[in-house]
């Protein structure tokens, strides 16, 4: 699964470290050294997958998360910080970071990451992989990497995407945050369940009439979230 990436890092020679590998895997890589020339070159080039380094010059990874996701919702991130506490990493996930990565880091444990988001962006987890799944109004055409409400697209980045598609292809069905995680990001040391809920709280605010009274995406107390409405699953047209 070769892909292009834009690794973003300020240390020149953990940028030419990180390069090599994906080289080495088969992918294309483009290096900048701080978030503005990250933005530009991610509207030259288009890239599959961002490497985000959070502390930057000129523009910070940040904010140049914050750009790239106001640009594209399918564009993976996978952010690079040196803050490891809870709170730092899900305030990247509410930013709209799919990943990340605390340093210091092995680069094998960077490019097994970056591997299993490409996949799991490129070939998103359903049912079935030519089949839209529906759940009442929610519609998630895993192919084509949509997501409609009551016909009104609805833009999600893979994180998103990923959590609706498993969640589509069993509405009703009530999934712990820890059973969610492992659809997203797999389990790690780093991300915890408590991302599960960043990334329902963006959702709600998507497709949900009222996102504090969710009558779709809803909470099981002391259990996790079930996606309400009816399963159908159809050709895509």
């Amino acid at each position: 699964m070769c892909a292009h990436v834009l690794i973003a890092e300020d240390d020149a020679n953990q940028a030419e470290l990180v390069r090599r590998y994906l080289e080495h895997e088969g992918h294309t890589a483009s290096v900048v050294h701080d978030g503005r020339a990250a933005l530009a070159e991610f509207h030259r080039s288009g890239p599959d997958l961002v490497i985000l380094d959070v502390m930057m010059p000129v523009l910070d990874g940040r904010e140049a998360c914050r750009a790239l996701r106001a640009a594209s919702d399918d564009v993976a991130v996978l952010m690079l910080t040196a803050r490891s506490t809870e709170e730092d990493l899900l305030d990247g996930l509410d930013l709209g970071a799919d990943d990340y990565v605390t340093k210091p880091y092995s680069p094998r444990e960077l490019m097994a990451r970056v591997r299993t988001l490409l996949r799991r962006t490129r070939r998103p987890a359903a049912r079935a992989a030519d089949t839209v799944l529906r759940a009442g109004p929610l519609a998630v055409d895993p192919s084509r990497h949509t997501v409609h409400f009551d016909g009104v697209p609805v833009d999600c980045t893979p994180g998103e995407f990923q959590l609706l598609a498993a969640m589509a292809a069993r509405p009703g069905h009530v999934f712990t945050r820890a059973r969610l995680l492992e659809h997203i990001h797999g389990i790690d040391r780093f991300i915890t369940e408590r991302s599960i809920d960043v990334h329902v709280k963006n959702l709600r605010k998507k497709f949900e009439p009222d996102p504090r009274s969710p009558r779709w995406l809803v909470t099981v107390f002391g259990v996790g979230y079930k996606l309400n409405g009816d399963a159908r699953a159809e050709r895509p047209a």
